[in-house]
C-alpha cells in the first residue's frame, strides 16, 4: 500500500544542477520524515539527505552545502535540490521513510554526472 515513487533523475555535466522529487501513497506522509539515499555501482547504500517531520534537516558531509532537501506535505512530495554536480554523485538515488522502524524505499532514479 505505500508507495514512494522518485523522478526527476538524467544526464547532467559536472557542475549542473537536477532536482529530485518523491510522491509518496499510502501513508500520513505529513508527520514522517523522508531522506534520499543514493547507491553507486559497487558500493552500499548511503545516506544523503533527511527532514523531518517539523522541517529539521540533515545531510551527508558529501552533500553539504550542494544539496537542499524540502517538502511540501500538501503534495505528499519530498525533493532534493541538487547543484554543482560532480562525477562522483553519480548514482541511482532512492528516497525513504520509516513507520514504526519499517522502511519503505522507491524504485530509484538514476543520476548521472558525466561530461
Amino acid at each position: 500500500q505505500v508507495r514512494l515513487v522518485e523522478s526527476g533523475g538524467g544526464l547532467v555535466q559536472p557542475g549542473g544542477s537536477l532536482r529530485l522529487s518523491c510522491v509518496a501513497s499510502g501513508i500520513d506522509f505529513s508527520i514522517y520524515g523522508p531522506g534520499w539515499y543514493r547507491q553507486a555501482p559497487g558500493k552500499e547504500r548511503e545516506f544523503v539527505a533527511r527532514i523531518s517531520n517539523t522541517g529539521s534537516t540533515n545531510y551527508a558531509s558529501s552533500v553539504k552545502g550542494r544539496f537542499t532537501i524540502s517538502r511540501d506535505n500538501a503534495k505528499n512530495s519530498v525533493y532534493l535540490q541538487m547543484n554543482s554536480l560532480k562525477p562522483e554523485d553519480t548514482a541511482v538515488y532512492y528516497c525513504s521513510m520509516s513507520s514504526y522502524g519499517r522502511p519503505y524505499w522507491g524504485q530509484g532514479t538514476q543520476v548521472t554526472v558525466s561530461s
